[in-house]
């Protein structure tokens, strides 16, 4: 038996309008983006049917001969049985119940699409819950166009039970996703005072630099943290294979210690509804002191990739934090020659640029050094003491410190460390405590 028979594999059509003011590669891109979606959701695309309008049809997105074309497609053309028609703009409730009348399946709009994905790979409680309060907005107002396609199942009834008198089944319904959405909300104000205690604990007495990477979704994000952390991390490739943040120290570990997030990707037109509820997923990034917005160098479209970001870390109020542009996958661009004219290109463009490969160690190390430099820039140089009647607290001395030289005589240990100040006076206040002495060296 093969590998598709056994993964009983779905098909699918894709169609869109494009508007006057698109270009061609625009209109192409967003097209591959709703492609890759499939994929992700489990569709295998077998046509694309396309229309040139100056504005969408009010009552079915796509013209009647188009939609006449679709219809005729999946009923006589198609040697495969074609569940879906997927669209490539958010549609009206009542424009995907006419086009599904009009070309007899199931209709999915972009961000219907998104948010099954999102359903189907959120993995945390929090998530969940953020997936959940989306799909239920997205669904309330097309309750009453799911009812219309049921006949007579959304017809008023008579109060029974817990149902107002005169109450429909759709009325039912939209009453029960408000009161299930609230309850989610107080669920995860919950959740949320919970991660912000873990992250104190975690972070400790002192203040832990924090890196999160951000960029368009399949720009090598997963493969970058994997190289920085030597952690296993999902490396799929699928938009949105992972959506939950995975939190890492950078490896080998730094003074100070660094930890590394990866957060959601992020695609064109992704729905408002999501960026909110996904909030506290990207909250990793207004916590972070760093960002490495990571691009693809082989995409021609990368430009977008930059708006796209720049966006939605405005909208979560993350675009004041400093920013480190990282151009990765430059070994998807062509021989040698294109790839050094390519990183001579971006260089002109984003001066304080890193074009790289998170394939390549010793590139990986070069950006791994940039990041550690950004978080020294503050350290200062001291000078501590320790007695050997207190050398219990060496051990606390290497994890908050770099060690610059040890030196050691018949009262005790002398080292010259390099470390953050709020750090150093945390050591001082212990020494003091234990009895130890702690000189600030002369150079501080």
């Amino acid at each position: 038996m093969s590998q598709e028979v056994k993964e009983n594999p779905r098909f699918a059509v894709v169609a869109s309008v494009q508007l006057p003011s698109v270009s061609d590669h625009e209109f192409e891109a967003s097209l591959n983006e709703l492609r890759e979606l499939a994929k992700t959701l489990g569709y295998k695309i077998v046509h694309t049917f396309t229309q040139k309008r100056s504005g969408f049809d009010s009552t079915a997105y796509l013209g009647t001969g188009k939609c006449q074309e679709i219809e005729h497609f999946v009923s006589h053309e198609a040697d495969v049985d074609i569940e879906a028609i997927l669209v490539d703009h958010e549609i009206s409730p009542s424009q995907a119940r006419n086009l599904e009348i009009a070309v007899g399946c199931e209709v999915m709009d972009r961000t219907m699409v998104i948010l099954e994905i999102f359903h189907n790979n959120a993995r945390s409680r929090a998530a969940r819950a953020q997936v959940e309060i989306a799909r239920l907005g997205y669904m309330a107002p097309r309750l009453r166009e799911a009812a219309k396609l049921a006949g007579p199942q959304g017809r008023q009834r008579s109060g029974v039970g817990g149902r107002g008198a005169g109450e429909s089944h759709t009325e039912l319904d939209k009453r029960k996703i408000r009161d299930r959405i609230a309850e989610l909300q107080l669920e995860i104000i919950a959740m949320d005072a919970e991660r912000q205690t873990q992250r104190a604990r975690r972070q400790g007495r002192q203040e832990i630099a924090g890196v999160a990477l951000v960029g368009y979704t399949n720009a090598g994000k997963s493969t970058l943290m994997r190289a920085l952390t030597g952690s296993e991390v999902l490396v799929a490739n699928k938009l949105f294979a992972t959506l939950d943040t995975t939190v890492r120290a950078l490896h080998p570990e730094s003074v100070p210690r660094i930890l590394v997030s990866d957060t959601v990707g992020f695609i064109k037109n992704l729905p408002h509804g999501l960026v909110a509820s996904f909030k506290s997923t990207l909250d990793e990034a207004l916590d972070a002191s760093l960002l490495l917005h990571v691009i693809d160098a082989s995409d021609p479209g990368f430009e977008r990739q930059l708006e796209v970001t720049d966006k939605v870390l405005a909208e979560i109020a993350a675009d004041g934090v400093p920013r480190i542009r990282v151009f990765n996958k430059i070994d998807h661009v062509g021989d040698e020659e294109a790839q050094a004219e390519c990183e001579a290109a971006l260089r002109a463009q984003y001066p304080d640029c890193v074009v790289m490969s998170a394939r390549r160690p010793d590139e990986v190390a070069r950006l791994r050094q940039k990041i550690v430099t950004f978080f020294q820039r503050d350290l200062v140089e001291a000078e501590l003491f320790l007695p050997w009647s207190a050398q219990q607290l060496r051990k606390e001395i290497y994890a908050n410190c770099e060690i610059i030289e040890e030196r050691a005589d018949e009262a005790g240990a002398y080292f010259t460390v390099r470390g953050d100040p709020r750090a150093l006076d945390e050591l001082r206040s212990q020494f003091a405590k234990a009895g130890a002495v702690a000189a600030p060296a002369e150079n501080q």
